[in-house]
């Protein structure tokens, strides 16, 4: 079967779920707003199928990613909006306009080239986006002309850095990382002084709004630093998860579980796990 027939089928099977009588109750229950964290969800396992490079899974991720946008372009069918096709014109005319260097004018670039004329062109479009925004709903006009464009529904830390990059192009940003590294202790201290004296006290507003700017400053010295803090907080994840399966895996054999050790016992098999991992990375003699 040829993509394109492939493609006819998914419309043709999302339409069947999605018609009422016949169609699957839980489907027609939703809505965009119901599914959206299904495709986040999705987009997220592509890239732990990649990151694990299980390319096996990989096809069945982006399967299920492109189950989402037949999913979305569906439902804005049967609402008269748009449907599948005009999402596929749309992403081929924006390719093609976007590289003109291929499908226009023939001009050799190198890669920095390519990124640069994407970006400019990228600019313009959302210029263009924001004036039909502004004229579709006068409430556009009260957001940032500079940061316009950062869709709200991005995990925190993606927009956080997206955000930070729109500023930096107009200058509002700082020369190097040590500079940074120096707010992050300014807001270290501020997180400090918002801790309630008791522990397990009732956290107070401004303790949360403090962790948050600790958390954009520690985005801003990812940013500066050249480290995507998305890749950064996965791998430290990762490691976590790692080590406490060592803290686990050595109580199991002395026949207990962590909720039967103490504190310092299961401390004591964290470095132990750390001791091991650096012996098994550490260049051999």
């Amino acid at each position: 079967m040829d993509a394109s027939m492939s493609t006819s089928r998914l419309i043709e099977i999302m339409a069947a779920l999605r018609t009422p009588g016949t169609g699957c109750p839980w489907d027609l229950e939703q809505d965009f707003s119901s599914i959206a964290p299904y495709t986040i969800e999705e987009a997220y396992e592509v890239v732990d199928a990649i990151e694990r490079g299980d390319m096996e899974d990989l096809k069945d991720e982006l399967g299920d990613l492109l189950l989402q946008v037949a999913f979305h372009a569906r439902m804005a069918q049967e609402a008269g909006l748009f449907d599948f096709k005009d999402v596929a014109d749309a992403i081929c005319e924006k390719l093609v306009r976007r590289h003109p260097h291929v499908f226009a004018t023939g001009e050799a670039l190198t890669s920095e080239g390519v990124a640069a004329k994407w970006s400019e062109i990228k600019e313009i479009e959302k210029a263009r986006r924001a004036e039909r925004r502004a004229a579709r709903d006068e409430s556009a006009l009260a957001e940032s002309a500079t940061l316009a464009g950062v869709p709200l529904p991005l995990p925190a830390l993606t927009r956080a850095i997206k955000l930070q990059q729109k500023a930096a192009k107009v200058g509002f940003d700082w020369a190097d990382a040590r500079l940074v590294l120096e707010k992050l202790r300014e807001e270290t201290a501020e997180v400090e002084a918002e801790l309630p004296a008791q522990p397990g006290s009732e956290p107070s507003a401004a303790l949360g709004e403090e962790i948050g700017d600790l958390l954009f400053v520690v985005v801003n010295l990812a940013r500066h630093a050249n480290v995507d803090p998305e890749q950064a907080l996965r791998g430290a994840n990762a490691k976590f998860e790692r080590r406490f399966r060592h803290i686990e895996t050595s109580l199991a054999g002395a026949g207990r579980t962590p909720g039967e050790a103490t504190l310092d016992e299961m401390e004591a098999l964290w470095v132990e796990a750390k001791r091991f991992e650096k012996q098994k990375h550490s260049p051999s003699k």
